[in-house]
């Protein structure tokens, strides 16, 4: 379809520089992210200054702006590093492709080990994205779709996500969450969840029980890069009447043991 000429209006000069004014906020914000990118130990606010030539308020205006979106992340020592939204662009969808092929052959012999579906999942701002999913072969199974969503705080593998999290990346991710009571078991308040994680990390296991959809269970663990920094979480999840208490345990340890082979063969991969 094509557009026509005949009403064509001219755009006043004064128009055209306030649209473009903007341009330079952008690609001021462009070279911030691009220095974040190449300084993977992260960088201080002076050394962005340093780097980017842009005046100290308007680099921590911007920095506060991305990290407020999940764009930039803060750790407790000042430094600035490429935030988790950035996996949405470029080479974080690349990113995600490497975890999914990298995970492939584990998860698939865990599916056969267990019976069970298995999934694998990354952090998504208060919600954990699936990237995989195994399903189980029996005709009563649990199974969620790749690309889709779901809570943090009542699902196995989100809560093994966060656990690991740094704390101040933690503290914020948790009060950014909206809690609403899924089931009956489901934990609706910053406080129950607090508690929850502790106990993830003292158990090393994430557990799901009937707090997303009543009559489900699952058990998840995070997976961890060389220097043990949390990237994603796999989890191995059922009807309650096949994966009872008793094997929790044992699933779990399952799953550690595939989430150590995944963090090795996703090093061989990058």
């Amino acid at each position: 379809m094509g557009l026509s000429t005949k009403h064509a209006t001219r755009i006043p000069a004064s128009t055209r520089r306030s649209k473009s004014a903007p341009v330079g906020v952008v690609g001021k914000v462009f070279r911030i992210l691009e220095h974040l990118n190449h300084s993977p130990r992260g960088l201080l606010l002076r050394e962005v200054v340093s780097r980017t030539n842009i005046n100290k308020t308007t680099a921590y205006r911007f920095l506060s702006h991305l990290e407020n979106e999940g764009y930039v992340f803060r750790d407790p020592n000042g430094y600035y590093t490429v935030g988790p939204q950035l996996a949405k662009f470029g080479t974080g969808e690349s990113h995600h492709g490497t975890l999914c092929r990298a995970s492939a052959e584990v998860l698939e012999k865990l599916r056969t080990d267990t019976g069970e579906t298995v999934n694998l999942a990354v952090l998504d701002r208060t919600e954990i994205l699936y990237l995989s999913v195994f399903e189980s072969r029996q005709t009563f199974r649990l199974v969620s779709e790749v690309g889709s969503r779901r809570p943090l705080y009542c699902t196995a593998l989100g809560k093994a996500i966060l656990a690991y999290l740094p704390p101040v990346q933690q503290k914020k991710t948790v009060a950014a969450i909206r809690f609403d009571r899924l089931t009956p078991r489901t934990f609706a308040s910053v406080e129950k969840l607090n508690e929850d994680l502790l106990r993830v990390r003292r158990r090393a296991y994430a557990l799901d029980d009937e707090e997303a959809v009543l009559g489900a269970r699952c058990v998840a663990v995070p997976i961890f890069t060389h220097e043990h920094s949390v990237i994603g979480a796999i989890s191995i999840s059922g009807p309650v009447v096949r994966i009872t208490r008793r094997l929790v345990p044992g699933f779990a340890t399952l799953l550690r043991t595939a989430a150590a082979e995944v963090a090795q063969r996703l090093s061989l991969f990058s």
